[in-house]
């Protein structure tokens, strides 16, 4: 038992002794990343329903924008295919239904693509979501599309 303990005694000696005489060094690895502005959207369709004989009928899309944290971004809406003189129609056959796309619920301020019509923000790295508020505007002329909806196709460009 005296010599088990003092071969360990031995052992732990000459660990310390090396322990001791041993050299050490540092370095640092220098850690870096960037971080751009990115940007991803999705929109609904903008579903009017029935048309009013009299008076406005309203609806609403979404388009859902998200966007790195602190990335700046415009939302523009085109004029559609249907568009005369940049009035938006939808169109079935040879009928149209004039209607407009606004920024806010009141329907006073045009959502267009250039400009002041463009829809601004700011990033945030969680989803946005923009309301489109439509519009059939009141007074015109209706002629049933008989089976043939009435559409329109929008263009919406997200710049960041």
């Amino acid at each position: 038992m005296k010599i088990a303990l003092l071969l360990a005694t031995a052992v732990l000696g000459v660990a310390a002794a090396q322990a001791a005489s041993a050299a050490t060094e540092t370095s640092n690895i220098s850690a870096s990343a960037e971080v751009s502005t990115v940007c991803t959207m999705e929109s609904t369709a903008l579903a009017f329903g029935e048309v009013a004989l009299t008076g406005a009928t309203n609806g609403t899309a979404t388009v859902d924008v998200t966007c790195t944290g602190g990335g700046a971004y415009t939302v523009g809406l085109g004029d559609g295919t249907h568009n005369v003189a940049a009035q938006r129609n939808l169109q079935s056959g040879s009928n149209i239904l004039a209607y407009d796309l606004f920024k806010e619920t009141g329907r006073t301020t045009r959502w267009g693509d250039a400009g002041a019509g463009l829809v601004s923000g700011v990033g945030t790295a969680v989803e946005q979501s923009l309301t489109v508020y439509g519009q059939v505007t009141t007074g015109q002329t209706l002629v049933a599309g008989n089976g043939t909806p009435y559409t329109d196709t929008v263009l919406v460009t997200l710049t960041y």
